[in-house]
């Protein structure tokens, strides 16, 4: 992967909750909104992030990644730049159901962990080899793009796929945890990537429970 020579700080973001992330249902590629408290965590973020010196925002063109993002570029008066390269998994016929739903349906998916994403075989979807080669892309082209630190808002199979190929394939990044609304901060310079901070949540200490 070919850089400017310049490091980039990734500031990578997972969105706010939804309902369905509540219920525990596979989301996938569906058009879903945050629900109140996604919105809380995502003016939460915001203000968290005031301070950080972002050069831009860029996110999923989902729904729940777009409003997400909109509260942080606002912090700083920057527009929000959406790339499809960022959506989440298709998850064909698992979109909307839980994991133990798509067990009774698909047995052969039990024997892998719920968090392993790159097992998922769903069918009429995406396989996580799939989502990394577009991720892969977007990498290639974010760190030519001169900016110092960039905010990235996206999905816990896209942050899956991003930390794997940015330290590449011997670096086990499938059984990793992204929560809703967490911060994840990834740097890279002259095509070598350094994880700085996975899955940070302490900004949402009070975030009301519901």
């Amino acid at each position: 992967m070919s850089t400017n020579g310049r490091q980039t700080e990734f500031v990578l973001i997972r969105h706010g909750a939804t309902a369905l992330n509540a219920q525990g249902r596979f989301q996938g590629q569906s058009d879903i909104a945050l629900s109140h408290l996604g919105v809380a965590q995502a003016q939460i973020l915001a203000r968290v992030l005031a301070h950080d010196a972002l050069d831009a925002v860029v996110a999923s063109d989902l729904v729940r990644a777009v409003e997400t993002a909109r509260a942080l570029a606002q912090a700083h008066g920057l527009p929000v730049k959406t790339d499809v390269r960022l959506r989440e998994f298709d998850f064909g016929k698992w979109e909307g159901l839980t994991w133990s739903e798509i067990v009774a349906r698909w047995p052969a998916a039990g024997a892998h962990n719920v968090k392993e994403a790159r097992s998922y075989a769903p069918e009429g979807g995406e396989t996580f080899e799939a989502v990394c080669a577009r991720v892969a892309s977007f990498l290639e082209d974010s760190t030519s793009w001169g900016y110092r630190r960039l905010a990235v808002v996206t999905h816990a199979g896209v942050l899956h796929a991003l930390i794997r190929t940015a330290l590449g394939k011997d670096f086990d990044a499938t059984s990793l945890r992204f929560d809703n609304g967490s911060v994840t901060r990834l740097a890279m310079e002259g095509g070598r990537a350094r994880l700085i901070s996975l899955n940070d949540v302490s900004h949402f200490d009070h975030v009301p429970d519901r």
